[in-house]
């Protein structure tokens, strides 16, 4: 796949294998590919359904894509039945994700297929969701349907990271995402933190919120930095998450920015006081939502809050500060995934550490990160590491 062309990508035709014996998966990879990029244009727009791509190819051309969009529209391969009409019949249809076999809000895509005529099948992951997990390849197969499985599966089980969390386990799956100096720092000694790292990795940063559910800091980054936490892209057409702001007895201002400027997505204040008490009509009368949250060692307790983020149906958490609420998370054990933007800087030990304190006191103690990679972003570098495997 590594030798394909961008022409060959874009005509929708499928690389000419040497040898036959391995055509058919070079074949299968390529239309995958495609129907993965398809998948990803629903990032941040499904939840709490996962993300979905589909192609259909007949006679080695792509006849028809689709995408899931959001909740409570049509699935991937409905949107790409719809769009190939009578074409689909006999056709090769590639999905990202095992078909549905149930009603919900919209009928099974496996009747769909079949109704379609729809000759074969591939899929790339298998759903968790008790409803499907197998069904929806059982009554292809039971049709006559040949089904191949597993097609790039790495990929696409990178895809719905957070569905396959959410459903297994109810809660969401967290990012923190942080920007620092060589040296670890968050700020200076003064707080101040504008700009640690670079225009390329801070638009980086726009694409991810605009591919997450939930943005969520404590109350002292909202304090020093009076942040918007909105999607803002040089195309303009960015989508808000859900701005949640963990404040714990409700000591902000409802005169900051978060709360002044009005975007589509909801804001939420989590505390430990009373939604209808004195302190929560300020907030309330701005706009926001006030959550009361079990509370743990004086401050709100972090795991009912990530229960609640995923009852809602917000299945992807992006946590951007700060240093406190960092440590909070790592020490609750509820990070899935670290994104460290490192900017080529120093500023000393008088520097804002950016984890907070982990209460490590012994090396053989540390916690140990898992899944390195590494990119450049402009002048800076873009670490991710996986959290929850390295448990």
């Amino acid at each position: 796949m590594r030798l394909l062309t961008r022409a060959r990508m874009q005509a929708g035709r499928a690389p000419r294998a040497k040898r036959a014996a391995d055509f058919d998966q070079a074949v299968a990879e390529f239309f995958m590919r495609m129907a993965l990029e398809e998948a990803a244009k629903g990032l941040g727009r499904t939840s709490p359904n996962p993300v979905v791509g589909a192609v259909l190819v007949k006679s080695g051309r792509v006849i028809a894509r689709g995408y899931h969009r959001r909740a409570g529209t049509a699935h991937a391969e409905v949107v790409a039945l719809e769009a190939a009409g009578t074409k689909a019949r006999g056709a090769d249809l590639y999905t990202t994700l095992e078909p549905c076999d149930h009603y919900g809000r919209t009928p099974p895509c496996s009747q769909a297929i079949l109704d379609a005529g729809v000759r074969r099948v591939i899929v790339g992951s298998s759903d968790p969701n008790p409803k499907v997990n197998g069904k929806g390849v059982a009554r292809l197969r039971r049709a006559g349907v040949e089904v191949l499985t597993g097609v790039l599966k790495d990929e696409a089980d990178r895809l719905n990271r957070p569905f396959f969390k959410a459903m297994s386990t109810r809660l969401p799956y967290v990012t923190l995402k942080a920007a620092v100096t060589l040296d670890g720092k968050l700020a200076t000694a003064t707080g101040d933190s504008r700009w640690v790292t670079g225009e390329q990795a801070r638009e980086r940063v726009h694409r991810l919120r605009d591919q997450v559910d939930v943005i969520l800091v404590g109350a002292n980054t909202v304090r020093k930095d009076n942040p918007q936490l909105t999607t803002r892209l040089p195309e303009g057409d960015g989508k808000d998450p859900v701005r949640v702001v963990v404040d714990s007895h409700l000591s902000l201002s409802s005169k900051l920015t978060i709360f002044t400027q009005r975007s589509p997505a909801r804001t939420v204040v989590a505390t430990l006081e009373d939604p209808a008490g004195r302190k929560a009509k300020r907030f309330l009368a701005a706009g926001a939502e006030v959550w009361r949250m079990p509370e743990k060692n004086g401050r709100v307790s972090l795991e009912p809050l990530m229960r609640r983020l995923a009852k809602e149906g917000l299945n992807h958490v992006l946590v951007e500060g700060g240093a406190e609420m960092y440590g909070s998370f790592l020490r609750a054990e509820l990070a899935d995934e670290l994104l460290l933007f490192v900017a080529p800087k120093l500023i000393g030990s008088e520097g804002l550490s950016w984890t907070g304190s982990l209460g490590v006191k012994q090396m053989a103690r540390a916690l140990t990160v898992g899944k390195l990679s590494f990119e450049q972003v402009g002048d800076d570098l873009l670490i991710r590491a996986r959290l929850s495997e390295s448990r």
